[in-house]
Parts: C-alpha cells; structure tokens; sequence
C-alpha cells in the first residue's frame, strides 16, 4: 500500500512525524512518500499544490495530511495562498465525502466547556458534502455592483449551488452510515431562505424512500448550531453542505475538548481518501512541540479502516489513544490539573508503547 504524506504547514510537519511513527509500529508494510504543500509548496515550487504533488496524490491509495496556512502568505494571490492546496485535492481527487466523528473520550468530559452530564458518552458523526455548495460554486468574484441602493459601487459576490446529483451522492454516503450505527440521521439545511437548500431537502427526503430503517429529520442551521450545544447527545449522523458543514464540525469538536481531538476522512467513490485532522496550521505554535498529535493519529487509524482495508490495525490505534488517556497523559490544550503534561513527541511515544 502507498501512502502519500504531506505534511504542509505550521505544526503540520510535527504531528504527522508522529502519526508516521505509529503507522510504523504496527508491523506493516507500508510505501510512503513525501512531498510538499500548502505554503511549503509554494516555497518548494512556487505553488501551493506542486504538479508532483498532486502526481503523487493521484497515485497514492491513501494521502495523510496535516494542515497548510500562514499568516505571512496572506499577501499572496488567493490562487497562490496555501489553503489552495486542500481545495485542489479535493477537487482533483474527487474527494466529495468528508466524515468527522465527534467522540468524547470518558476521561476528557472535564476538557469539555460543557457540563459532563451535556456531554459524556458523546459519539456523532457529521457527513459534509465537499466538493460543492458556496465554496466552489461559479460565479464568483468582485464587480460592479449592477443594481440596488448600492449600485455602481464595488461588490463581492459568489454562487451557491448544487447539483442533484452531487446531493444523492452524499445522502447515500450518510443514510448508510447511519445504518451501521444508531438509524438516526438528521439532514441540516436551512431551506426557509435559501432555493438551494430546499432543492438539497427535497432530494434527500426522496433518497430516504432507500432507507426505510432510518429515521430522518431536518433541521435548520441556526437551530441545528444551538441544539449541537445545548443537548449534542441527541444527534446520530448529520449531513449537510460544504460550508455549514466547515463550521458545524469545528462546533463539535469542541465538545470532545479540544479540536486536537478530532480526524476527519474525505472520500471518493471508490474509498480512497485523504485523512487529516480537522484542525489548522496553528502557526503560533509550530516548532513549540506542544500541538496535540492524537487527531492525526486518529486519522491515521481511519486511513486504515476505509482506505487501506486494515480495520484491525486502525481498532489497536484507537485503543492505544484511549489507553494513553486513561493513563492521565496530555498535551497543553486538554491539559487538567492532576494530568500530567506532555509534549507531541512524548504523546507519540506514548501511543507507539500502548500499541
């Protein structure tokens, strides 16, 4: 099996080292090559997303990421900036199915900014369309404003759209999910405003006739934000849109205590995926060895399960995280007092010894 690492920016380099690390502990054959991207890309090769990258990518049958972004490439073209380089492999991948579980370890409910009783035994996944919606809907751009109380003024304008069959595609990917897991899936739109998102609640309410043995809701976005805080224990699976779907699991990872908790897979048609953790470069921080590596790692562990056909190997990862938990080991941002802090490195070695 091949794997495509690509590190990228900030402390990406330093907890994907460390998901590497635990890859190679588990006994297994694994090819991986690295290369650049993001606004290491840019600097390699004067492009966030290098042809050989992508080349690469494209080859690989799983690619590990880490998170791309600074603040001193904000100055660049948009098409040059290093988030370029996630939508381009998304895009180029074909990568429209993005899974984020939100689990909450029993010895992290204290992490949490909500009472434990809120949240303890925590477990939802959020299915995110990725490859449409506002984000890569065209027409885009800045023009003249041609109508309006502002009309003749300078205006910033994008597309949302959908098409229906990109909106089939991911119930399916979500309706099935919710099968192997608690039947219960609620679709977030919000459909009292926006064409689209009644169209994407039309089409899914017609998918469901598929899956009689799942129950399905619908929920707006503004409620659907308030209800992840007030009572998150009542979701199963979530599907959604690009762009509410960005924001909705960032909400969640939050209640699992800290984003560096939280891996997310983005697949194709076929399985193939890129795994990342669902946080960012946090270049504040980058060099510092203090970043949570266990979100990567978790990736890592989902990599094995979806892509790789490894679902054992990816079960021992995940034991060994929640082994080295329970052992009281943290880095800074679940850090509890009666926890013993760590860096990313220990918390690395950590997960290799509890393997």
């Amino acid at each position: 099996m091949k794997i495509a690492i690509l590190p990228g920016d900030g402390i990406g380099p330093e907890i994907v080292s460390q998901a590497v690390k635990v890859l190679n502990a588990l006994g297994e054959t694994f090819e991986m090559e690295t290369a650049p991207v993001g606004g290491a890309g840019y600097e390699a090769k004067g492009h966030p997303l290098p042809e050989e990258t992508l080349a690469l990518a494209k080859a690989a049958d799983a690619v590990l990421f880490g998170a791309v972004g600074d603040w001193k490439y904000d100055t660049l073209e948009r098409p040059l900036r290093p988030e370029q380089a996630i939508l381009g492999l998304r895009k180029n991948l074909g990568l429209f199915g993005n899974l984020r579980p939100a689990i909450l370890y029993p010895e992290l409910a204290g992490a949490s900014t909500l009472k434990p009783e809120v949240v303890s035994g925590l477990d939802i996944l959020i299915v995110r369309e990725l490859t449409g919606d506002i984000y890569f809907g065209q027409p885009r751009g800045v023009r003249e404003c041609p109508d309006g109380p502002f009309k003749g003024q300078r205006e910033g304008f994008d597309t949302m759209r959908y098409a229906e069959g990109e909106i089939r595609r991911i119930a399916h990917v979500a309706f099935q999910a919710a099968q192997k897991r608690g039947k219960r899936l609620t679709s977030v739109d919000k459909a009292n405003v926006l064409e689209t998102f009644q169209f994407w609640k039309d089409i899914v309410t017609d998918v469901h006739r598929e899956y009689p043995d799942v129950a399905l809701d619908h929920m707006y976005v503004d409620n659907a934000a308030m209800q992840l805080v007030r009572a998150p224990k009542k979701f199963d699976v979530i599907v959604t849109g690009n762009m509410f779907g960005d924001i909705l699991s960032d909400a969640a990872a939050m209640l699992t205590g800290s984003i560096g908790m939280l891996p997310s897979a983005s697949l194709d048609a076929n399985n193939k995926g890129l795994y990342e953790p669902s946080h960012g470069s946090a270049p504040d921080i980058a060099g510092k060895g203090i970043a949570n590596p266990l979100a990567t790692i978790l990736s890592a562990a989902m990599m094995l399960r979806y892509s790789l056909n490894r679902a054992e190997q990816a079960d021992r990862i995940e034991s060994a995280v929640k082994k080295v938990l329970a052992q009281g080991l943290r880095t800074p941002d679940i850090y509890q007092e009666g926890t013993t802090k760590v860096g990313t490195a220990q918390m690395g070695d950590a997960v290799v010894a509890a393997l």
